[in-house]
């Protein structure tokens, strides 16, 4: 009899994008590779017209120097903040000064009330830069049609492919970062345990606060034979 825990296992395998995650980058099925970027944020509204002018312009620059498609990616999620109001609680509870005391009670009772009236959101933002030894000109009408209709296969790489692909693709994102940087956005790329928490996050949301997976060189995979 075929375990169902298996079936499911196997169908949400399916449902993923990529087929490996190796040495910080994504392994697409097709063969393909991406690396992560996650970008800080600008807030945009505060800055004079002269500095809005100037980041507009740059950001032009940068999607202009793009030789290749990127893909931009906005992740809101609402905000825990049970453990801050926690914080301040204790902070109140160890307050000797009765009036920083109830300073401490109003700003909490202030932020509880806020909670209520509407959910607060964090956003995080995130470049995908890929790299296609193909570009999609050179592949014929067929071979994009059934790239479409076959989804779930993939190809294995072999070490020597892959090397050759990602040295490819960490030039591309050394350039994206650097070019982001003459926009004033601080940007790293996201290497194997974050790209792993990542996608674990956004596939498995409710489960954020209460788990959280170990990091891959603590993880023990068990043999069968």
């Amino acid at each position: 009899m075929k375990n169902p825990k298996n079936k499911n296992k196997s169908s949400t395998q399916k449902l993923l994008p990529f087929s490996e995650i190796r040495n910080n980058c994504l392994i697409m099925k097709d063969g393909t590779l991406r690396m992560v970027i996650m970008v800080s944020s600008i807030n945009f509204a505060l800055k004079s017209e002269e500095e809005q002018n100037a980041i507009i312009s740059a950001y032009m620059q940068f999607l202009n120097s793009m030789k290749y498609p990127i893909q931009i990616v906005v992740q809101s999620r609402k905000m825990n903040i049970d453990p801050y109001l926690q914080r301040l609680e204790k902070s109140e509870k160890e307050q000797v000064n009765e009036l920083l005391k109830i300073q401490i009670a109003d700003y909490r009772k202030y932020i509880q009330e806020l909670v209520e009236l509407g959910s607060i959101m964090s956003k995080k933002f995130y470049i995908v830069v890929p790299y296609d030894p193909l570009s999609d000109e050179k592949k014929s009408f067929f071979n994009r049609l059934s790239e479409i209709f076959t989804p779930t296969s993939f190809i294995n790489l072999s070490d020597k492919k892959f090397e050759a692909r990602k040295k490819e693709l960490i030039q591309r994102t050394e350039h994206a970062i650097s070019s982001l940087s003459s926009i004033g956005l601080r940007a790293k790329s996201l290497n194997t345990q974050q790209l792993i928490e990542l996608f674990y996050n956004s596939y498995n949301p409710d489960l954020l606060e209460t788990e959280k997976i170990k990091e891959i060189d603590k993880v023990q995979v068990e043999e069968h034979y």
